[in-house]
């Protein structure tokens, strides 16, 4: 249990630890900025991460989670939703939530000049998969809740 006091987001460190994508898909969220606020306070059953895209940056690749529930809120600046093949322009105050097992891929990507900033909640169902429809990577979480990387035929990375 956290006993920790309120705190100001921007005093939790930026994380650092390197990408769970391989090369080459990790160079693409390499503008992408993540303070874990969940961590912080020792949430277990749900994560909320305060992310920031800087210019031309991207969420993540095109994916859908199988059974994990997400959810994003645009704090600032101007984002392009992609959600299957649609796009939809997203700024501060708007929301959306992604359903596991929706089968729809989606991912956020900065096509302005300026910073966007948003939170992305997401819960910690165990036994995740990840798709990328667009791309040859699957991920799995294992029983012991790390991740699997792997090509969409099943070779490791």
């Amino acid at each position: 249990m956290s006993h920790k006091p309120p705190i100001d987001a921007s005093q939790i460190p930026v994380h650092t630890a390197k990408s769970l994508y391989p090369a080459p898909f990790a160079a693409l969220v390499q503008h992408r900025s993540k303070r874990k606020l969940g961590d912080h306070f020792g949430l277990s059953h749900f994560g909320v991460n305060l992310t920031t895209l800087a210019p031309g940056a991207i969420s993540a690749l095109k994916h859908h989670h199988a059974k994990q529930d997400e959810f994003i809120y645009i704090l600032c600046g101007t984002a392009t939703l992609i959600y299957g093949e649609q796009r939809f322009e997203m700024t501060a105050g708007d929301c959306m939530g992604f359903a596991a097992n929706g089968g729809v891929g989606h991912q956020l990507v900065n096509q302005s000049a300026a910073e966007v900033t948003y939170l992305e909640v997401g819960d910690r169902t165990p036994g995740d998969a990840v798709v990328y429809p667009d791309d040859d990577l699957t991920l799995t979480q294992g029983d012991d809740g790390a991740w699997v990387v792997r090509h969409k035929d099943g070779r490791p990375y």
